[in-house]
């Protein structure tokens, strides 16, 4: 019998031509497999469809659930055997195919990766073009194989990903000049450029003792501030020493960079756990492709598999250059995974080993903010700031930013309210810093016309979002336009309804227009919404609780402060 799967690992059922029967015995590990990978728990989803088989070993839907989850979790050795047996019942599955077309380029048997692709037994059918374009260069044939790849460059939108990989092709049996004249967009192209294309052509340009050629390549593409693989390529070059070609001098690493090009090409537009199985295989071809580990480990954080993701980003190893972008995602998964103790020990033994490189100490200083360590963040803050001083060109808005916060946690505004207008003078527009900048000032007292003006062009920007809205209806409640702001936090509670500052705010302004029975309400609904063990330094629930013995007025009052007063323009 013949089954097509339309998906893979899919919440929905897959389609066949008859529905597979489950023998009753396997009805609970088949069960508990289908809720597995509903949860993205591969290594469970394995281990459910694994024990169901032994009971019911021929149906394919286990088989494939079988199959697919030991492949996202790279246990392709062990997926094998199962794929096999799918392929001998002629069980079609697209990802039993991959492992069978994976472990025949793995084998070197590029006769059989042909046979499958002709017997249309392959991975699909872009896939399976270059995949064919690359076994055709490892059976020798380097004429059919560039054929195949200008074939595959004639179909409309696939050009640039066919030109890309003539090109490594070429310079894979050692005809930098043809790959040159691809690159440089003489021939073939132009095409269309990516991180990975631009580090092949520096590749190129040096093994044709054009170093200038390639530092120039490099600095148009990455500018003054690179990451410090280019930083490490670029001095190479000066130094004029000759780049190796990096990863792509075989067939069978050819073939891992069509999974990973393809992985990238499809994650716009498909779900991680579909696009995990292309960079597993890229991982499984080539066990020294770090871009493709990497991207494992973003697709396992992005499906909340944390240990797997940390696991896939310790495998960088740490004399590569691209150690420090695995270690920051190591660290973002461990934070993800609430250990955020865990992510800052990460990253501040990577400012020890990367000292030069700015994001190190930005995201540093992001871990410390998390944490309410600020007086940390902003030492972290100041050494990104000033690595981004010395290199020149664009300073990043952000860490102005969040510097600012940190400032302004510590009760620092001086410094605070420059951070915020420098972020402001880098991107005038930016409803976060608008908003942060204008409820600041409100919450202070101070500028309050100007506060406004901000906060309303936050709002405008991000109608939807409850607390810039929040915000607005503050800002009017602090000017005395009591009644517009009830109608604006009334809004930020329907946006923002289990938030505790919203429902404070929005207890304030009814009490200021004499909606006394409904700003109590909103005060117990705030305390009901404030989690004791994570207080938050923008609701204090013992004010709250006066308020609701005593009232608004008399808090005021008590605090020395101006009591409610109505704007002229409210009567």
């Amino acid at each position: 019998m013949t089954f097509r799967f339309l998906t893979i690992l899919a919440l929905a059922a897959p389609t066949y031509l008859a529905a597979p029967v489950i023998a009753q015995e396997a009805a609970g590990a088949y069960l508990a497999t289908r809720q597995a990978r509903y949860d993205s728990d591969y290594a469970a989803a394995a281990k459910y469809a694994l024990e169901a088989l032994k009971t019911d070993a021929d149906n394919p839907l286990l088989m494939e659930s079988a199959v697919g989850a030991l492949l996202a979790t790279g246990e392709v050795e062990r997926a094998l055997p199962i794929a096999r047996r799918m392929d001998d019942a002629d069980i079609r599955s697209q990802v039993a195919q991959m492992v069978l077309v994976g472990d025949d380029v793995a084998q070197g048997d590029y006769d059989a990766v042909l046979a499958r692709i002709e017997a249309e037994h392959g991975v699909g059918p872009l896939a399976d073009g270059l995949i064919g374009a690359w076994a055709m260069l490892g059976k020798g044939d380097m004429a059919a194989a560039l054929e195949k790849f200008d074939a595959i460059a004639s179909e409309p939108g696939l050009r640039g990903l066919a030109i890309y990989h003539k090109a490594l092709a070429l310079a894979s049996v050692g005809d930098f000049e043809s790959a040159d004249k691809i690159y440089a967009g003489d021939t073939d192209g132009p095409m269309q450029t990516t991180r990975r294309s631009v580090i092949a052509w520096a590749e190129v340009l040096s093994q044709l003792e054009r170093g200038d050629d390639a530092i120039k390549v490099l600095d148009d593409t990455f500018g003054t501030d690179p990451d410090p693989q280019i930083v490490d390529l670029r001095a190479r070059l000066v130094a004029g020493d000759a780049l190796e070609l990096g990863r792509i001098e075989t067939p069978q690493q050819g073939i891992g960079e069509v999974f990973l090009s393809l992985g990238m090409a499809l994650l716009q537009d498909t779900s991680a756990d579909y696009v995990l199985l292309y960079s597993r295989m890229a991982e499984y071809l080539d066990t020294t492709d770090v871009d493709a580990q990497i991207m494992t480990g973003e697709l396992l954080e992005q499906l909340g598999r944390y240990e797997l993701a940390t696991q896939a980003f310790a495998r960088v190893p740490q004399d590569d250059p691209a150690f420090y972008t695995a270690e920051l995602g190591r660290a973002e998964a461990l934070r993800s995974a609430g250990d955020l103790e865990g992510a800052i020990g990460v990253v501040a033994q990577l400012r020890k080993t990367h000292p030069q490189v700015a994001l190190v100490h930005a995201s540093a200083g992001d871990l410390y903010r998390q944490n309410e360590q600020f007086d940390k963040a902003v030492t972290a803050y100041d050494s990104a700031l000033d690595l981004y001083a010395q290199r020149g060109g664009d300073e990043p808005w952000f860490v102005f930013y969040a510097r600012a916060i940190s400032h302004e946690r510590q009760n620092q505004w001086s410094e605070a309210e420059a951070d915020f207008r420098r972020a402001l003078e880098l991107n005038p527009d930016e409803p976060m810093v608008l908003n942060y900048l204008g409820y600041s000032l409100v919450e202070q007292h101070q500028k309050l016309d100007e506060a406004l003006e901000m906060i309303e062009r936050a709002v405008a920007a991000e109608p939807n979002s409850g607390a810039i809205v929040d915000s607005l209806g503050w800002a009017q409640f602090r000017l005395g336009r009591y009644n517009e702001a009830v109608v604006t936090l009334e809004r930020a509670a329907e946006l923002y309804a289990v938030d505790p500052v919203v429902n404070d705010h929005l207890g304030d302004a009814m009490w200021a227009v004499g909606r006394f029975t409904e700003a109590r309400f909103q005060w117990r609904r705030a305390l009901s919404l404030t989690d004791p063990a994570k207080p938050s330094p923008d609701v204090d629930p013992s004010r709250i609780r006066k308020k609701l013995d005593v009232g608004l007025d008399q808090v005021l009052k008590e605090e020395d402060a101006k009591p409610l007063k109505v704007s002229n323009d409210e009567g």
